[in-house]
């Protein structure tokens, strides 16, 4: 294998479209003695910021919430990160754009994993709206919802670099493709309509995007095997795939390992971000297997219906409090509504007099105001699904144990 080979290419100061990597909407505040560099700033704004300290009590594949052993979404950023970073520094990318994005990468997914996105899009097209998918609510979170303080203690969005927004939202990694290039040009962020629709538009975006992949497929089946979700039949299945690739068996430490060195090894600017032919489809292999024996699994069904109802329950709740007449009234619904649902009516009024320009008089509050006068109920409802989006599964659970008071 032969280092650096991507090293020419990585995003930094040399790199030709250097300018539109590290553009910003607005300038950022700078201190004279701060060292970092534009990505470093990106990767402590998104650590610091409250959707990343939510991860930890969000869904990756099992709702376990009081079992310490299985996979959060943040662990698995965390995987994510791990595995990115060790495959950008031996090709010679540029590390901190790297771990930036991995950092990033999921901020939106909604609470309890797979099954709360599906709910949401299910109330989307309620409402004429597409689908919801968390690489795109990633950057409605990152561009709109999610505030920091600056040296002014006002609290503003977090106003990434470009590299960094666009390698979130190009991020999605259930494409099965082999072979991973940039895209030559710089686009309008919010002309993606789908997931995968485009690639990144720098090679570190394209390893995060493999990465993805590589850092979910292992632990989800370790996590499968500690709860009992699957059995013996299900092991055997998969000592037949090991078997048939000469790997002694699949965890998450075989896979990371081979499949990062397969990549570190294959990869080239004219071959693109690729595993080995034999290790692609050992990949797909495992991915066909989670999907059959795991994601799609009946023992999800009493979860699945679960995760409806509390989902629906609170997006309903909420909705109720929309005046069509009126909608400044709506704020004084939500008023009334806290007598029976202090912590929705509240946490809910609060969020809405952020984003908004009804009582949004706060001189200290300095971020867009995406809601408006929340003219329409399609904006309301986009309100409650960004708040919702937003939570994690011990608060939704709260919030739907106060709705069962009543």
């Amino acid at each position: 294998m032969t280092r650096n080979l991507f090293s020419r290419y990585a995003s930094d100061d040399n790199n030709p479209d250097w300018e539109n990597h590290i553009e910003r909407e607005t300038q950022l505040y700078h201190r004279k003695s701060d060292i970092r560099s534009e990505y470093e700033r990106d990767y402590t704004r998104i650590l610091h910021s409250l959707a990343y300290r939510r991860l930890k009590h969000k869904t990756q594949v099992f709702f376990n919430i009081d079992n310490d052993h299985i996979c959060t979404r943040m662990e698995h950023v965390q995987h994510v990160e791990s595995v990115s970073c060790t495959i950008a520094k031996f090709l010679g990318l540029n590390v901190d754009l790297t771990r930036a994005i991995a950092m990033g990468h999921d901020l939106g997914h909604a609470p309890f994993g797979h099954e709360g996105e599906v709910e949401l899009t299910r109330i989307r097209k309620d409402f004429g709206m597409d689908r919801f998918w968390h690489e795109r609510n990633s950057l409605r979170i990152i561009d709109n919802i999610e505030l920091l303080e600056d040296d002014k203690s006002e609290l503003k969005n977090l106003d990434l670099t470009y590299a960094v927004r666009d390698g979130i939202i190009s991020h999605c990694g259930e494409v099965d493709e082999n072979g991973i290039f940039p895209r030559k040009e710089k686009i309008d962020l919010d002309t993606f309509c789908e997931p995968g629709q485009f690639q990144a538009y720098t090679w570190e975006g394209c390893v995060v995007k493999v990465s993805d992949k590589i850092a979910y497929l292992g632990r989800d089946i370790e996590d499968a095997v500690r709860i009992n979700f699957i059995g013996e039949k299900e092991i055997d299945e998969l000592a037949k795939i090991s078997q048939k690739y000469g790997v002694e068996t699949i965890n998450t430490t075989v896979i990371i390992h081979n499949f990062i060195t397969s990549i570190c090894g294959n990869s080239s600017p004219q071959q693109g971000i690729r595993l080995s032919d034999k290790y692609n489809k050992m990949l797909k292999e495992i991915k066909d297997f989670n999907y059959t024996a795991i994601y799609n699994n009946e023992k999800f069904k009493v979860y699945r219906d679960y995760v409806a109802l509390v989902i629906r329950s609170i997006f309903n709740t909420l909705m109720k409090t929309y005046d069509v007449c009126n909608p400044y009234k709506s704020l004084d619904n939500i008023d009334c509504m806290k007598e029976a649902y202090p912590m929705l009516a509240g946490d809910f009024y609060k969020h809405i007099k952020v984003y908004s320009n009804i009582q949004g008089d706060n001189e200290k509050y300095k971020n867009k105001k995406i809601y408006g006068n929340i003219e329409t109920k399609e904006i309301y409802a986009q309100a409650i699904i960004d708040y919702i989006s937003g939570m994690t599964d011990r608060y939704a659970v709260e919030i739907f144990n106060e709705l069962l008071k009543y």
